[in-house]
């Protein structure tokens, strides 16, 4: 035991005062929410350059009151010019392209007759907008044909909000079940990124030891198994340790970020939308973010917390002993791809059925499968979570996760013990197969 616990703080040690991993450590997190302040700032600069399109309509159908300018695109009507003429001005000017209504007496054709022409490949949202436009102008054109009044059509138009509870009364709503969805998916894909992250640094640090020739001194004294273990017990304390520092200091970033550009951001947003709109906006969002954060914290987080821990060291655990026997069977980071794709497609698959399957039905039988199978278990378990699993549902996945996790350290360690010190020659998976009935 007293090995064990020198192998584990050796490797965590190792690990946490790498460079990298102190840089990484306290950079993620500024890296992180900088891109996403990048990304919003390009977002915003795009939107805010104008697009001057022209429009020349022959139908006469479609008037001032269809194409409104608004803070992005600006509109002008060169119908008297003819599309030709248009088509050179606008190719030689500052214009973002032409739009040309034709002359047709069927609505239904003129529908798929309009033409967009310009000298660079349009915005798939500008054109949706136009396609939005005209389709609304013609539908409403048929309507005045068959004598509809739009008047009483318009008056006619209703939204329906259902209310939604459990049979114990409590309140559900779809803003809720988007932040369930959202903290689930999250949490597993979270935890897909640090155990692929931890469990492949578990299988270069073996690599490394056995290529240094180090590992030959070290079994010396230690056992084979001991030392996997080690490995991996100190790699998880180090991402556990990083998991927490990283959590910490996106709460303090975030906290700080809305203090101090909260204000001046919506301040920002509310000079350049007029005062009516803004008006309007206020009404439709009074009390939303208040909701959000008092939806969010009606969520499990604590149990979701310990669980996220619990799958993580488990997962982790699982998939790491696996790493280790690969590390300890190859002489190269190289000969680990034939190895690595039968140990990466149950988290890929995990992944695709957690997106596929919980989101849309989280108490499925298939995700409900999933959350039991050790392998894909602790990522499709923690995206159900956030949706309400009975105890003992965790509980059996809880189990044959630790059941499983003793099974595979065990047939890791006999691949272990055999290939830590083999050379030379690339093992097949009939050479592993014989490592795992070797007795000796």
């Amino acid at each position: 035991m007293k090995k064990l616990r020198l192998i584990i703080e050796r490797e965590f040690i190792a690990k946490v005062r790498n460079k990298s991993f102190i840089i990484m450590t306290f950079l993620s997190p500024i890296i992180m929410i900088g891109m996403g302040f990048l990304v919003f700032f390009l977002m915003k600069k795009n939107d805010e350059k104008v697009k001057n399109i022209v429009f020349v309509d022959e139908s006469g159908l479609f008037k001032e009151d269809v194409f409104l300018d608004t803070k992005t695109v600006k509109y002008q009507d060169f119908t008297k010019l003819g599309i030709e003429d248009s088509k050179e001005k606008v190719n030689n000017g500052d214009f973002y392209g032409v739009l040309y209504i034709p002359k047709l007496d069927s609505l239904e054709v003129l529908a798929n007759s309009v033409e967009f022409f310009s000298k660079d490949t349009p915005s798939m949202t500008v054109i949706s907008s136009l396609e939005g436009k005209i389709e609304r102008k013609i539908r409403n054109e048929k309507l005045t044909k068959f004598g509809i009044d739009l008047e009483k059509i318009k008056a006619s138009r209703i939204s329906s909000d259902i209310k939604m509870f459990d049979f114990s009364g409590e309140k559900s709503s779809k803003l809720k079940n988007g932040l369930k969805i959202g903290v689930g998916a999250i949490a597993g894909y979270l935890l897909m990124m640090f155990v692929m992250i931890y469990g492949t640094s578990v299988m270069r640090s073996v690599i490394e030891e056995k290529t240094s020739r180090i590992i030959e001194v070290i079994v010396s004294s230690v056992k084979p198994f001991q030392l996997m273990m080690g490995k991996i017990i100190g790699n998880a304390s180090a991402g556990l340790l990083q998991f927490i520092i990283w959590g910490i200091l996106f709460l303090i970033l975030s906290t700080v970020l809305s203090a101090v550009f909260g204000m001046d951001l919506m301040e920002m947003q509310s000079a350049k939308v007029p005062p009516e709109q803004m008006e309007a906006m206020a009404k439709a969002t009074e009390g939303k973010g208040e909701m959000i954060l008092q939806e969010f914290f009606r969520l499990p987080l604590l149990q979701l917390f310990l669980l996220f821990i619990f799958y993580f060291l488990g997962g982790y655990a699982l998939y790491s002993s696996l790493f280790a026997a690969v590390g300890a069977a190859v002489d190269n980071e190289t000969d680990t791809q034939q190895f690595m794709m039968p140990i990466m497609l149950p988290l890929i698959l995990a992944v695709y059925v957690g997106f596929a399957t919980v989101i849309e039905n989280p108490h499925g039988p298939i995700a409900t499968i999933f959350s039991y199978i050790p392998l894909t278990s602790p990522i499709v378990m923690l995206m159900r979570v956030p949706f309400g699993v009975a105890w003992w549902e965790i509980a059996l996945s809880m189990l044959l996760l630790i059941g499983t996790f003793l099974l595979i350290v065990w047939v890791a360690a006999k691949i272990y013990r055999v290939g830590i010190l083999s050379y030379g020659k690339k093992p097949s998976y009939k050479d592993l197969w014989k490592w795992i009935r070797y007795s000796g």
